[in-house]
Formats: structure tokens, sequence, C-alpha cells
């Protein structure tokens, strides 16, 4: 029988399958345990509304087979929903409040704190959740004082033959890159019967707003008709094996930097002549 929670990376590094008593066990001093976190909304006519759900899951178990066979990193259940309300009105969107997503994270934080733990990464795939998750992650730093990280998989690194410019700025919703990568991993799941293509107008009518600098506030409304934004005309499973591949390993090199990092190194204390 198929079960969603078995082999690879999956037996080796998924906490909850471990007892109480193994996870007491554990070494905390040098782990790091990651919390993906996703969104249930509208990608289009073309891909699953779970899509970055799937994200999250996919780029994070890709990432984890490079990592050092004994590196002490876990990961948590996907947080399947995010904060989609620019997505609001679109078939299949489903959204938390600001405040319902962070009291969420806030209470897993404290509950690793109790477990005795010391890092945590908010692993990101929702674009949406950018803004959100970098205020929770200080709120859970203040009141825990684990030491929390951040990492949005839309922020990658990408290498330069993968899209062209235009795509880079403006496909940032159902377009190009995430039809690859669920092509690459979900193909069932993908109608490429539906692919299309739809760009704002924003680089003829602005020399500065960008999407990636969230420099102005908007809703799928205001700049798309069809629900995406981007080229998923483009895409190819093969693409998204490619890109899979340079994610996983850019990632990994992050996690074991977490996993080894002491933010009380950042400070010289001894070297620091305190006048009275």
């Amino acid at each position: 029988m198929n079960r969603r929670y078995s082999g690879g990376v999956w037996e080796e590094r998924f906490l909850p399958r471990l007892s109480s008593t193994q996870i007491k066990n554990l070494q905390k001093k040098d782990s790091l345990i990651i919390l993906p976190i996703g969104a249930v909304e509208q990608h289009g006519p073309h891909l699953p509304v779970f899509t970055d759900t799937i994200l999250a899951e996919t780029v994070l178990e890709e990432s984890l087979k490079y990592v050092p066979i004994d590196s002490n990193i876990w990961f948590l259940p996907s947080i399947p929903y995010g904060k989609s309300n620019e997505h609001l009105g679109r078939a299949g969107t489903f959204s938390l409040s600001s405040s319902t997503l962070q009291s969420l994270i806030l209470d897993i934080g404290r509950s690793l704190k109790q477990s005795g733990f010391r890092r945590l990464l908010l692993f990101n795939a929702h674009g949406g959740n950018n803004d959100l998750l970098n205020l929770i992650a200080r709120e859970v730093r203040i009141e825990t004082d684990l030491m929390v990280f951040r990492l949005n998989v839309g922020g990658l690194a990408l290498d330069e033959k993968f899209l062209d410019e235009k795509e880079k700025l403006l496909g940032i919703h159902g377009g190009d890159y995430e039809t690859s990568l669920i092509m690459a991993s979900y193909p069932n799941w993908v109608r490429e019967e539906e692919f299309s293509a739809e760009y704002p107008r924003l680089l003829q009518e602005s020399m500065y707003l960008r999407f990636q600098k969230s420099n102005f506030a908007w809703t799928i409304d205001d700049v798309s008709v069809s629900g995406i934004l981007g080229n998923a005309k483009t895409a190819s499973a093969e693409k998204g094996r490619r890109i899979y591949e340079q994610h996983g390993k850019q990632v990994a090199e992050m996690l074991v930097e977490m996993m080894n990092f002491e933010i009380d190194c950042l400070t010289d204390k001894e070297s620091i002549e305190i006048k009275k």
C-alpha cells in the first residue's frame, strides 16, 4: 500500500514519525526544525490550488537528499493554508487571516521551545506570506528565544537559462516556473490543455514598481484576468527537474549553515568595554 509519509526523507527526517521518547532523546544543541508553509489558492485553469504547498514539500524533500547523512535536521508537517486574501473570490482559494497564521506559528514555536529545541526555519513557498512571516519570525524570536530563520522558495537563485527576463519579473503566479515544477512532481495534476500566458502592463507603466520589491499593494483582480501571471506555455517537466536539482543543492547548503549557526556569535562581548 502506498502511503504519503513513506520512503526517502519521510523515513529519515520527518520528526512526527518518532515517538515522544525518541524526540526527548534527540540532541537539541545543533538541531534544526523546519516548518514548511504553503497555501491553498487558485493558480489559473491549469494548476492545482495546492501548488504552493506542493512546492514547499517537494523543494524541501529534494534539498534534504543533499544534506550530510548525520545532519540533525528534521521537518514538521506542512501548514497547508496561508494568507491568500489577494486571491479571495476566485474559486478554490482558502485563506487564513494574518492573526490566525501568526497565532498558529507562535503556538508551534512555543511547543518547540518546551520540547527543548533551539532552531526553527519557516520554509515558505507562497509569496503572499512573505511580509507576514518576517514579522512572525521576530515575534517568535522575542517570545521563545528560539533562533528563527526564514527561507522563501520564490527567492532562491535560478540559472539565467531557465527563464527569460520578462518571465523573471512578471511570471510570479502560475507561469513557467511554477508550472514546470508541478509538471516534474505531480504531472497528473496539471491540465496542459489549459496552458495560457498573461502579463500585466507593469513594465510599460512604471520604472520603479515591481512585484519583487513589494513596493505596491495588489490583488490578483488588479493584475490578471485569467488568474495567472506568466507564461505556462513554455514550461516543461524536464525544466522542472533541473530547477529542483539546483534548488535542492542550494537549500541543502543553507540548512547545514543554519544547523550550525549560533546567534550569540554576532557580537564580541568580551572585546567591548562597557563604560559605567
